[in-house]
């Protein structure tokens, strides 16, 4: 769920604290805790973030061929 506390929310306000940030976005795969993420922004800031994240997703897309690698599916379920 988006809205709420992560399971992650604890680890995104230390680095958020140690950033001396006034936003974080935390993404974990596979940790001891499962699949999870965790967004701690301003509302002005957190209508930004599907954009951001959809500019993020398509430059790892076109990366991915110099890598070898390839994007079948999202591993996450």
């Amino acid at each position: 769920m988006a809205l709420g506390p992560g399971r992650y929310d604890d680890l995104c306000t230390e680095v958020r604290e140690k950033a001396k940030a006034a936003g974080a976005i935390l993404i974990i795969l596979e940790g001891d805790r499962g699949m999870g993420f965790s967004v701690q922004a301003k509302p002005a800031d957190l209508v930004k973030l599907p954009g951001v994240l959809r500019h993020m997703a398509r430059a790892i897309e076109l990366d991915l061929p110099s890598t070898g690698l390839t994007f079948d599916k999202l591993p996450i379920s």
